[in-house]
């Protein structure tokens, strides 16, 4: 399942990151969204989704919401 798929206010953990694009990689890494963190869907907006990770909240797209398998 992937992160845009996820319900709202439930807590999962990231088994992966499936993109291709090392610099998206790294940019996700530097937020702390990697393999075996904790990540939890605050809400779902139209263009994208509202995100927790490390006690921090970060607005991604759809198209990264899609990136991230939960």
């Amino acid at each position: 399942m992937t992160l845009s798929q996820a319900a709202e206010g439930k807590e999962y953990i990231i088994k992966d990151i499936s993109t291709n694009d090392e610099e998206l990689n790294a940019f996700l890494f530097s937020l702390g969204c990697y393999r075996g963190e904790p990540i939890t869907v605050i809400s779902h907006l139209k263009g994208g989704c509202v995100v927790s990770i490390k006690d921090a909240r970060y607005n991604i797209d759809t198209q990264l919401a899609s990136a991230i398998l939960i």
